[in-house]
């Protein structure tokens, strides 16, 4: 998911954040008991994952086994730096790490740090994951599997039918995806709403929106991002980054932006407060929206085709540090929680979007509805598209790379950067990024 920034940007940064970060300390099943005793496994998480119910059936099972989770809710800016100190230290990371894809080839340059699934009978899995997702997984030469995938992003659009309701326009599903089959289309239903002056802004934040249209556009062209297949920083020279930036300063030169920061407290607060009408909506934000909107906004939110068709936004992986303890035992719960039957529960209960072709093709999934999305056919909205998703290449310093042209992105949002400085920007931090 969790993806999410599953970067995946995850989720609610406010939600337990101290629960990771006060924890470096211990970690790796720091019990003391014997080898054939209770053994204590710890997974570090960032957002969502929706394992809560699978921690308890497996631990039904194996008695011997508790499982703590860290980390639940937080941000993945807050996480991945822990995560990286705790690898470069040898100790503090939990027994099972997740590791959202944007990041996933910094942590493969250090293959070192983590157990070898192939060692451990991964290799008969292979069936069991979305080709390309199995193939990220694996280092570059192709002989070390770093991790098992757990989700993709998919991609919709979030939509608050009130809200279009006020405004005077369609809130039917399929009648609402109808009026933006592109981004320009997007603006322009964006500047009608914005007309009838709802008290709400079109969308949340323009950070979020411009992630979207990259990551759909790089899928569709060049296959990459800010970085090529080569690992060569292109932030300046791939045309589907330029392109994502210009539509999203069109986007902010409407007014269409509320400007709430992404993961922030603010951000939670607007949905909350119904301060926006619209949200780039991967299958992971869909536990993000129902997290922060609260149980007042069940049946008010509902999901649309996403502008241009297609996309995807993060997707994560679970991963065995060499520094745990219990590493049999934990390569064991690692592959329970990525099979089709855990992919299916998380999605049941956080709505990550499995990776796993079995899991896309069950009933559970592809018949399922999400009660709080007006019963939105969310299985057949995300799991077709996930089998023809087209992968982007993120290379070695993406999150750090991301990171900057978002906060130009940003600067211009607020008004601080004309669109020119803010492109400027962007180039020049994400090389200095690139660059550390």
């Amino acid at each position: 998911m969790v993806t999410f920034t599953r970067r995946r940007l995850a989720a609610v940064a406010l939600v337990a954040t101290t629960a990771l970060l006060g924890a470096t300390a211990c970690g790796g099943g720091d019990d003391e008991a014997a080898a054939d005793g209770p053994v204590t496994l710890t997974v570090d998480v960032f957002g969502q994952f929706g394992y809560e119910e699978l921690y308890k059936e497996y631990m039904a099972s194996h008695p011997n086994v508790k499982i703590v989770e860290r980390g639940t809710g937080s941000n993945l800016d807050e996480y991945s730096p822990k995560l990286t100190q705790w690898l470069a230290a040898g100790k503090g990371a939990g027994d099972i790490v997740a590791i959202e894809e944007g990041l996933l080839v910094e942590y493969k340059a250090n293959p070192q740090n983590f157990v070898n699934l192939l060692d451990h009978g991964a290799a008969d899995l292979k069936g069991n994951f979305l080709d390309w997702k199995w193939n990220q997984g694996l280092t570059a030469d192709g002989k070390q599997l770093i991790g098992l995938g757990t989700d993709v992003g998919g991609m919709a659009m979030c939509y608050r039918k009130d809200l279009f309701a006020k405004a005077g326009l369609p809130t039917d599903r399929e009648a609402v995806s109808k009026l933006w089959p592109t981004w320009t289309d997007y603006i322009k239903v964006g500047e009608q709403f914005k007309a009838k002056n709802t008290g709400a802004s079109f969308l949340d934040a323009a950070t979020n929106t411009f992630n979207t249209i990259l990551l759909q556009t790089a899928g569709n062209t060049t296959g990459y991002s800010y970085y090529d297949t080569g690992n060569n920083l292109v932030v300046d020279s791939n045309p589907a980054v330029k392109q994502a930036y210009d539509t999203t300063m069109d986007i902010i030169d409407s007014g269409l932006s509320g400007k709430y920061g992404s993961w922030s407290e603010e951000w939670v607060s607007a949905f909350k407060q119904s301060k926006f009408a619209t949200i780039a909506c991967p299958a992971w934000m869909t536990g993000v929206i129902e997290g922060n909107a609260g149980p007042g906004a069940k049946g008010k939110w509902d999901i649309a085709q996403v502008p241009g068709n297609g996309g995807n936004w993060g997707g994560s992986f679970l991963a065995v540090p060499k520094q745990g303890r219990h590493q049999a035992e934990a390569i064991e719960l690692a592959k329970f929680l990525t099979s089709a039957k855990g992919q299916i529960g998380a999605f049941k209960a956080k709505g990550p979007l499995p990776s796993s072709p079995q899991a896309l093709a069950d009933p559970a999934i592809v018949d399922s509805t999400n009660a709080y999305f007006s019963a939105a056919p969310v299985g057949k909205i995300f799991a077709e598209g996930a089998k023809s998703l087209k992968p982007v290449y993120m290379g070695p310093k993406n999150q750090a790379v991301r990171t900057e042209v978002e906060n130009a992105v940003r600067t211009v949002e607020l008004g601080k950067r004309s669109p020119e400085q803010g492109w400027t920007d962007a180039v020049e931090n994400a090389k200095k990024a690139a660059a550390k």
